[in-house]
């Protein structure tokens, strides 16, 4: 199966974000007229001010819910794995969207873990806290996709083997990671950390990152990948705004599964 990331610099206003991330899906499409699905990153939709939520809300069935949806269906592919600040029940989630091409909101993941980071004895200063922006989902989620049953994950969650590890155990057989990842964060871990929960589940990690200075206090590392179950790199996008397509198969996560066989061997009990 084909896919297709996309990598931008999301700012405030969801007009010239969109309008970026359908200017790609257009390109990539017209050079790969056979992509199944597209991956976004986390808050493509409206970039914060890292200090308070953005006004640009996603809701059920509102104009920005519906912005989303159609991008989908214009370009007849699964929108996946990206997501954008959601109100729901009075609140606001980080919230992981994914359409079907006909636009059916297939499931959605509201992200556990809260990024905090604290560099202000560094040369770096950066200084960023998630809990004053939004509410902590509570409930790990997995979606059916053709053969494949991804394991939907955001950003900070990549920290946290052990929800990986659950959602393998569930089934999971690709790990989405739409991320914001910081540039300071993101040369110091980033690759290793996707290749590790890679390579420790068996599976195809497709990790979608933001890149670039979105304002004062935000900067991402970029560097988008795909890594199959064997830990080896398929795409690495580097820093900049574009697209890069791979192919996955169920058949490469068989074949790996059945090298070294794991499934039999949890013997840690809670």
């Amino acid at each position: 199966m084909k896919i297709c990331l996309i990598q931008i610099c999301s700012q405030l206003y969801p007009e010239q974000n969109m309008a970026k991330i359908d200017h790609l899906i257009t390109q990539a499409k017209n050079q790969h007229s056979d992509i199944k699905a597209v991956f976004l990153p986390e808050v493509f939709y409206s970039m914060s001010d890292g200090l308070k939520p953005t006004e640009h809300l996603v809701a059920e069935g509102n104009s920005h819910y519906q912005h989303i949806q159609k991008l989908a269906q214009r370009h007849q592919v699964y929108l996946l794995g990206g997501s954008a600040a959601y109100l729901a029940n009075d609140k606001v989630m980080n919230r992981n969207l994914n359409f079907s091409p006909e636009g059916e909101l297939m499931n959605y993941y509201d992200k556990i873990h809260l990024f905090t980071l604290d560099l202000s004895q560094s040369a770096d200063k950066t200084k960023l806290d998630e809990r004053d922006l939004y509410n902590p989902g509570d409930e790990l989620k997995l979606l059916d996709f053709e053969e494949f049953k991804l394991g939907l994950t955001i950003c900070f969650d990549l920290r946290f083997p052990e929800i990986f590890r659950e959602l393998y155990k569930k089934g999971a057989n690709v790990f989405t990671v739409s991320s914001a990842f910081t540039k300071p964060t993101g040369m110091a871990h980033w690759k290793t950390l996707v290749r590790a929960r890679a390579i420790e589940n068996q599976s195809y990690v497709i990790a979608c990152n933001q890149w670039g200075e979105h304002n004062p206090k935000m900067r991402s590392y970029g560097h988008s990948m795909v890594v199959d179950p064997w830990g080896d790199i398929l795409v690495d996008m580097g820093e900049g705004e574009d697209f890069a397509v791979a192919d996955i198969s169920i058949e490469r996560v068989n074949e790996i599964r059945s090298r070294m066989d794991m499934t039999s061997r949890f013997t840690y009990k809670d």
